[in-house]
């Protein structure tokens, strides 16, 4: 359609050209003839010595008069002919754009196809591992014949699409016996992990676990790991993005409270990841409930959940490398798989704990330790789970951090030393004593959303090897704001945090002291409420440079990061946003707020146990306040450009050192 109207416009042009008429040069020499033969006729005999001069005249100017028609028309022909050439420059070049365009898409249609076929071999695997587990909870196979297949579909995963394409046309019995003559295959060469958690996105999404959980699962899938998440079936979860849901046809008994307790088991994938969501029968209360955390009994609902999640592993014959625990929701089963799950098949399993922070560490009485099945007077010492202020009582993450194997934190400025020593909100004693066992991992983001060379949500896409994009999403940003638009103002954006919550003064000192040229953008999210502050900015901020949006807008979210400047954050260390991870990437500087001397600061660790993220920001970004980057901007754009440019060529998303780390993990375990 493109080349078609490029054709029909050319053709209208050379319709409309103006043309010279031979005609009117035809008529010209005609009269100019007439003319001299009417003069030759008309003179009388006694002039004819004048005659021969006469005409010879008109001749030359005859011939004169031909050569300016003809010079005429050579510049008209000459014209014409640039025009021509000039529409058909034109026509090559939409030709060729309409080719890049097409190419382009053609390319992206390929990419899409691999992926959609490669998630598509990925999810028949994994819910191939989920009906096998179904096989050993309703007594056709038992765990040893289970562990074989397991091996032989993770060390066949390729081939499996090719011969189990019909999984769900097939019962469990017809399954089985192909599952039977199916070649037992190379050993897998990757991991097998499996997360006990209380959160992952987009299921259900409290804090910043859910995003943790997610990203690395799938950075973990891609390197050849195998990774299996087990939740609890809250009632508010969010099931539109699992595939396959299913309920496996057979009870799984618990143990709690000194009895067995019956749950319902339902399995699904979830961005190509294995799901097992538990659900209690006799407790169905405790996860039937409009929030996730902040009851009373959330000890007893999360160690019930934690107990049934090892009883489930157990006896549906898994043998995990890795017990993947978060936080103090499941670090139970930590002194649970040592002291009861580990002679259970579970000889070659090792437990890692993930702490997103020390701050919640959940303290309960010594008894209530036997509703699981511990020994209270085994476990309330010192040197276990034994709180250290209040010794009357036992602390369920530091129980976590002494019976795990390995123990990462997730922080991504401060080094191990700082932590302990300042962040461990009473656990000092027992980190130090475990502090071999310790590792430091920044947080992630997802870079398959957050990217400029691909997001859909952008007028105009660019990288790190051509950065002209950015200027058209500026001005496009700028003009669906009502901004005035100039590539060439600085755009400060900032994404508001339930943390930020605003310090409203700093706020207001720190934009009276910037320069009126420097427009500022402010906007809430999704998994904050920060709308009273913003309207209280609105008022207290009244300028033309100066835009609030308080309804949060994915696309012009998307968009703010990629038409800003600068982006303004509460910290480098964002877990729960990622705010300055998708500054970095979007070719934004990322400058810190605190209310210290109303300057944009924020100190980071040199030390060398600090994470890579940590090093390069205290590199570039980390000691600049807000009036600095502006002036860097401005006074040597050329050396600000190279920075935004080196910045984003680096790779600070989940498949990146969060990932490596947690390999590295994952292989010392095995040694151990």
């Amino acid at each position: 359609m493109k080349m078609e109207s490029i054709i029909n416009s050319t053709i209208l042009s050379l319709a409309c050209f103006p043309k010279s008429n031979p005609s009117i040069h035809h008529q010209k020499t005609v009269k100019a003839r007439r003319t001299v033969c009417c003069s030759l006729s008309s003179s009388s005999s006694s002039k004819n010595s004048n005659s021969e001069g006469d005409a010879n005249g008109l001749l030359k100017e005859e011939e004169e008069e031909k050569y300016n028609d003809i010079w005429l028309l050579f510049k008209e022909a000459q014209q014409n002919i640039l025009y021509l050439n000039k529409l058909r420059l034109v026509a090559v070049e939409e030709l060729n754009k309409a080719n890049r365009e097409k190419q382009l898409l053609l390319d992206k249609i390929q990419q899409l196809e691999a992926v959609n076929k490669l998630g598509n071999e990925q999810s028949l695997w994994r819910e191939l591992l989920l009906r096998i587990d179904s096989m050993v909870l309703t007594g056709l196979i038992d765990s040893a014949e289970a562990s074989g297949m397991r091996k032989a579909v993770m060390g066949n995963k390729f081939s499996v699409a090719l011969v189990f394409f019909d999984i769900r046309q097939k019962t469990d019995a017809e399954l089985l016996a192909q599952l039977r003559h199916f070649s037992v295959g190379s050993r897998k060469n990757g991991f097998h992990i499996i997360q006990i958690c209380t959160e992952m996105e987009p299921l259900v999404s409290v804090g910043s676990l859910s995003s943790y959980v997610t990203g690395l699962s799938k950075a973990l899938q891609k390197k050849g790991h195998i990774v299996e998440v087990i939740l609890p079936k809250y009632a508010c979860l969010d099931l539109t993005e699992m595939q396959g849901l299913r309920e496996i046809e057979a009870e799984l008994y618990s143990y709690f409270n000194g009895q067995l307790h019956g749950n319902r088991i339902w399995t699904g994938i979830v961005h190509g990841i294995g799901v097992t969501l538990i659900q209690p029968l006799y407790y169905s209360s405790f996860f039937d409930r409009e929030r996730v955390y902040g009851y009373s009994d959330d000890f007893e609902r999360f160690t019930y959940f934690s107990r049934a999640s090892l009883d489930y592993i157990a006896k549906s014959g898994k043998q995990p490398d890795v017990l993947h625990i978060h936080n103090w929701e499941t670090a139970i089963v930590g002194p649970l798989f040592w002291d009861i799950f580990v002679k259970q098949g579970l000889g070659g399993t090792r437990v890692l704990l993930t702490c997103h922070g020390f701050d919640s560490q959940c303290l309960e009485q010594p008894d209530k330790l036997a509703l699981c099945g511990l020994d209270p007077a085994r476990l309330h010492r010192p040197d276990r789970l034994q709180d250290h202020t209040m010794t009357h009582l036992v602390n369920i993450l530091k129980g976590g951090l002494v019976y795990s194997n390995k123990v990462v934190m997730v922080q991504s400025i401060y080094s191990k030393e700082r932590i302990i020593n300042s962040f461990s909100h009473g656990l000092e004693p027992t980190l130090a004593i475990h502090k071999d066992k310790l590792l430091v991992s920044p947080c992630g983001f997802d870079n398959s959303t957050w990217d400029p060379s691909k997001d859909k949500f952008l007028p105009k896409n660019y990288s790190a090897d051509d950065l002209k994009g950015k200027s058209i999403c500026k001005v496009a940003l700028q003009q669906q704001l009502g901004l005035s638009k100039n590539s060439s103002t600085v755009l400060v954006g900032c994404i508001s945090t339930e943390s930020l919550d605003f310090d409203l003064n700093n706020q207001k000192a720190v934009w009276n002291a910037t320069p009126k040229s420097v427009q500022f953008i402010f906007m809430g999210s999704k998994a904050t409420s920060a709308d009273g502050a913003l309207e209280y900015l609105k008022k207290e901020l009244k300028d033309e440079t100066v835009r609030f949006i308080n309804k949060y807008d994915e696309a012009l979210l998307h968009l703010i990061f990629a038409g800003s400047d600068i982006i303004l954050c509460q910290s480098f260390h964002d877990p729960l946003l990622q705010v300055p991870l998708k500054a970095l990437k979007y070719g934004a500087a990322p400058v810190a707020v605190t209310s210290n001397e109303n300057k944009f600061r924020h100190f980071v660790d040199r030390e060398q146990e600090t994470t890579r993220f940590s090093r390069f920001i205290s590199s570039t970004f980390g000691y600049l306040s807000l009036s600095q980057a502006v002036d860097e901007i401005k006074n040597s754009p050329s050396k600000w450009k190279q920075k935004m440019v080196d910045a984003m060529a680096k790779d600070f998303s989940w498949n990146a050192e969060c990932c490596d780390v947690h390999v590295s993990a994952y292989t010392a375990l095995k040694s151990l």
